[in-house]
């Protein structure tokens, strides 16, 4: 009883920084959205003659004040005006450029305003002979020099950090993460459990990304919320000693969650696509990118539990289900968002 107080308000931390990151407090736009830093996507692809389709895709949840613009090699003139279309979570601008005889193998793409918007934008270019190349520009690094082939350390890289990004800017992801450490007692439980949720998401990520199952957005988006619904009312119980299943098995659990998340996880791999040549690569990089996002959180709230937990313990009690109240009360939130969307 006392390790879960502790675990709790540990976790309570977590689950209010995650509140303040998607709230107004935290300088955000819009309210709670289980993936408020989606990274920018710039699409190009050239035509034979010189001229480029340009495709701008951003977030509308950024903080105030930012704007981040796609910066073109100088010899790239517009032929037209953006045609802009604003969805729900993003907006998207469409125009065509000419970028003559010197193309785009060879120059520099930027992306100016990262360093402001505490986010990264994805790079896809495709070339009318067939070839393609990704990249992946930060604050720290906003340029990508367009090569003349991709590389195989350019896909590890590039999708590696995608995996990263994706895990670390999804509210929902992380919130479950969370949970399945505080559900869990003793290391050994916690990283069979982990490594199930894994394993899981791995199965269907892969399926789904390489068009082996295909399953409408909105229904495995409303599903992920249920899991962790779910997830946030067994945290929330007041009879610990009497096990339930998720408690007693909760590898289990973790591994046919983890089948629902995957699915949501190939949803960012649907945007910027898959390099012909070098798909193994791109799925293992992006798995392993998920994987070093999720031990970023399972591996410092583990630790805070085990050096912190005596004082911790020592804190009011009222405080010990606040997060798997705050956890479900998220969850519940996008069920009805998400199931909303479905009518």
């Amino acid at each position: 009883m006392i390790r879960n107080r502790a675990a709790c308000r540990v976790a309570l931390l977590l689950a209010l920084v995650g509140g303040l990151v998607s709230g107004p407090i935290g300088g955000f736009v819009a309210p709670a959205s289980s993936h408020p830093l989606a990274p920018a996507l710039l699409s190009l692809e050239s035509e034979e003659g010189g001229e480029v389709a340009v495709r701008w895709k951003v977030s509308r949840l950024r903080p105030t004040g930012t704007d981040v613009r796609p910066v073109l090699p100088p010899h790239c003139k517009a032929l037209d005006a953006p045609q802009i279309v604003v969805g729900e979570s993003d907006v998207t601008e469409s125009w065509r450029v000419d970028c003559g005889s010197k193309g785009l193998v060879g120059h520099t793409l930027a992306v100016s305003g990262l360093d402001r918007s505490r986010t990264d934008a994805l790079i896809h270019v495709a070339l009318h002979d067939g070839r393609s190349m990704r990249g992946l520009v930060s604050p720290e690094q906003a340029a990508f020099l367009v090569p003349e082939r991709e590389s195989a350390l350019s896909v590890l890289r590039s999708y590696v950090g995608l995996g990263v990004e994706h895990l670390l800017t999804g509210l929902d992801h992380m919130l479950f993460v969370a949970g399945l450490v505080l559900l869990v007692v003793g290391w050994r439980s916690l990283v069979a459990t982990i490594t199930s949720f894994t394993v899981g998401h791995s199965v269907t990520l892969s399926l789904a990304t390489l068009g082996v199952i295909r399953v409408p957005t909105l229904w495995f988006e409303l599903a992920i919320a249920v899991s962790i619904l779910l997830l946030g009312a067994e945290l929330a119980r007041r009879d610990e000693k009497a096990e339930s299943w998720l408690r007693r098995r909760p590898w289990v659990m973790a591994f046919g969650f983890g089948l629902l998340h995957g699915l949501g996880f190939a949803g960012a791999l649907s945007e910027i696509g898959l390099p012909q040549g070098e798909i193994p690569l791109a799925l293992f990089s992006f798995n392993v990118g998920v994987e070093l996002g999720q031990l970023l959180i399972v591996a410092p709230l583990f630790a805070a539990i085990a050096l912190l937990g005596d004082r911790l313990a020592r804190l009011p009690a009222g405080l010990a289900r606040l997060p798997a109240y705050t956890i479900g009360s998220l969850a519940a939130y996008w069920c009805f968002e998400r199931a909303a969307l479905l009518l």
